[in-house]
C-alpha cells in the first residue's frame, strides 16, 4: 500500500483566499509594507470583476454609448454597432479569459500565488487542494477571506439553468428573445447592451421602479430610455415558475438549451430563448472551512472574528462594489503591515462615501445619501435639483439630453451629504461629489471651486446657485 503524500508546507505572513481585485490589493499593500503574502485562487487571477463583471460590461457598453451619441449629433456618420467587433473588443479586454498578465503582476509585486481551492483547517492554517497536490499555508500574522460573492438563483428556476451575469458579459450567442429578471444595476446594464446587440428584451421587475434605493428620478430616466430602445419593462411582477423545453445545456454566454417558458405572478406567461437571473448575489463563504475554526457565515458578516482572521469585499458583507472592496483591502493591507512594524496607520475620515455608477443610456451615478435616506437619519436637509442640460457643457454633449442632477446638503453643517447625476457621461461628475463628501466641504466653499467653461463640471455651479441663500 502506498503512503499518501504529505502536504507541502509554506510559511508566510499573510494568506489571502481569493485573488480578485480585493485580494490582490490586500496582498500588494501588505508586501509594500514589508510583509510576505500568498494569494490562493482556484479560478483566474483577477477575479470576477476582471473577466465577468465590471471590465467586460464596460467594454460592451462604451461602443453602444458612442454609437448612440453619434446618432444624436448632426454631421456625424457611421452610428451602427458591429456585433462581431463589439464581442472582439470584449474578448480583448478580458485577455481572452487568460490570466497570464495577472500572474506577471503578482511575480513583479513579490506576491506568491498558490493555485487551488483554499479553506481553513485551523487557526492561521489554510489547506489548498490544487492540481499539484495539497499545500498547507501557515499564516504568521493573518488570514484574509476575499472570496467575493456568488449569484442567487431563485427556486423558480430549478432545472432551467438560467444565465447569470457571467453569461451576459460573456455572451457568444445572441438570443432573439431575452427575459431579464431583476431591476438593479446588472439588469439595467445587460438590458442596454443586449438590446443594442439585437435581442428583444423583456425585464421582469419585482418592485415598482428600477434602481431602488437611488433617487427616484434616476430609475425613471433609465426606464424611459430602455423603453425607447425597445425594452419591455414590467413592474410589480415576479416569476412564479419556469421550465425549459428540452435538456438544459451549459457553456459561457451560449443559449442553454431549448426555449424557456416563464409563468408570472400576474397570471401572464412569457416565452424566451434565454433568461438572465439578475436576482442578487451573496457572500461566497460556504466552502472556506469556517466550521473548522468554530465560525459561521453569520459570524463573518457581523464582524465577530478572531484577531487573526479578516473578511473584505463582498465576502465581508460591505457594499458589493469592486472599488469599495479595494478601498477596504488597501486599508487592511496597510494596517497589517503597520501593526507588524509597530507603526500607527493614519486614521480614516469619519465618513466614507460610497460612489456607484450605472453605464446605461443615459448614465446614472450616485454617492452618499439620497434625500430620503438623509431624512430617515434625521438630517435637516436642503436640496437642489436641476436639469442635466442646464449648463452649456452638459447641453453640448448631445442634442437630446435627458436626466437631472441633485445634491443633498446638511443644513446644520452646510456640507454635502449626497449627490446624484443622470445624463451623458454622468459618471465623470461623481468623483468631485465624493471628494466633497469625504472632506465635509461646506457648499459655500464649493462655490469658490471654479468650473472651466464650457465643461460638464459647470453643472455644479447650476446646482449651487439653486440652494437656499442662507447656505450659499
Amino acid at each position: 500500500m502506498s503512503t499518501p503524500p504529505q502536504d507541502q508546507r509554506i510559511r508566510t505572513d499573510v494568506v489571502v483566499i481569493g485573488a480578485g481585485p480585493v485580494g490582490e490589493n490586500v496582498a500588494q499593500y501588505a508586501v509594500e509594507g514589508g510583509l510576505s503574502a500568498t494569494l490562493v485562487e482556484h479560478e483566474l487571477l483577477g477575479g470576477e470583476c476582471s473577466y465577468h463583471a465590471c471590465i467586460p460590461s464596460k467594454a460592451l457598453l462604451r461602443p453602444v454609448d458612442v454609437a448612440s451619441t453619434t446618432r444624436d449629433l448632426p454631421g456625424v456618420t457611421g452610428s451602427s454597432v458591429d456585433i462581431s467587433g463589439l464581442l472582439a473588443r470584449r474578448d480583448a479586454w478580458v485577455s481572452h479569459y487568460d490570466d497570464a498578465g495577472q500572474r506577471t503582476w503578482a511575480a513583479d509585486a513579490g506576491v506568491a500565488v498558490v493555485r487551488g481551492h483554499g479553506q481553513l483547517v485551523g487557526e492561521r492554517l489554510v489547506r489548498v487542494e490544487g492540481a499539484d497536490g495539497p499545500v498547507a499555508l501557515e499564516a504568521q500574522r493573518a488570514v484574509v477571506l476575499a472570496t467575493g460573492s456568488s449569484p442567487v438563483i431563485p427556486p423558480a428556476f430549478d432545472g432551467v439553468e438560467p444565465w447569470t451575469s457571467r453569461d451576459a458579459t460573456g455572451v457568444q450567442e445572441i438570443p432573439e428573445r431575452l427575459v431579464i429578471v431583476g431591476g438593479g444595476v446588472v439588469a439595467c446594464e445587460a438590458a442596454t447592451w443586449m438590446a443594442a446587440l439585437g435581442s428583444q428584451v423583456t425585464m421582469v421587475v419585482r418592485g415598482n421602479r428600477l434602481l431602488s434605493g437611488w433617487e427616484e428620478f434616476a430609475g425613471r430616466t433609465v426606464v424611459e430610455s430602455l423603453r425607447d430602445s425597445g425594452v419591455d419593462v414590467r413592474f410589480t411582477t415576479e416569476v412564479a415558475w419556469a421550465s425549459r423545453q428540452g435538456p438544459a445545456a451549459t457553456g459561457l454566454g451560449r443559449i442553454h438549451g431549448g426555449p424557456v417558458t416563464l409563468s408570472l405572478s400576474d397570471d401572464s406567461a412569457l416565452e424566451a430563448d434565454e433568461v438572465l437571473a439578475a436576482t442578487g448575489r451573496r457572500p461566497a463563504l460556504e466552502s472556506v472551512g469556517l466550521d473548522a475554526v468554530g465560525l459561521t457565515p453569520a459570524d463573518v458578516l457581523s464582524g465577530a472574528l478572531p484577531a487573526w482572521l479578516h473578511a473584505v469585499g463582498d465576502a465581508g458583507g460591505t457594499a458589493p462594489l469592486t472599488h469599495v472592496g479595494k478601498y477596504h483591502a488597501r486599508v487592511l493591507g496597510t494596517r497589517l503591515a503597520a501593526d507588524a512594524g509597530g507603526r500607527n496607520d493614519r486614521p480614516a475620515p469619519d465618513v466614507i462615501p460610497v460612489p456607484q455608477a450605472v453605464f446605461t443610456q443615459p448614465q446614472a451615478a450616485t454617492v452618499g445619501r439620497t434625500e430620503a435616506q438623509a431624512c430617515a437619519d434625521d438630517v435637516d436637509v436642503a436640496v437642489s435639483q436641476v436639469p442635466y442640460n442646464s449648463a452649456a457643457g452638459t447641453a453640448l454633449l448631445r442634442d437630446t439630453v435627458r436626466g437631472a442632477a441633485k445634491i443633498v446638503v446638511d443644513r446644520r453643517t452646510g456640507a454635502l451629504v449626497g449627490a446624484t447625476f443622470v445624463g451623458p457621461d454622468a459618471a465623470e461628475q461623481l468623483h468631485a461629489a465624493t471628494v466633497a463628501i469625504a472632506g465635509a466641504v461646506p457648499v459655500h466653499v464649493l462655490r469658490h471651486a471654479i468650473p472651466s467653461f464650457p465643461t460638464a463640471s459647470e453643472l455644479w455651479l447650476r446646482l449651487l446657485e439653486e440652494l437656499p441663500a442662507d447656505l450659499r
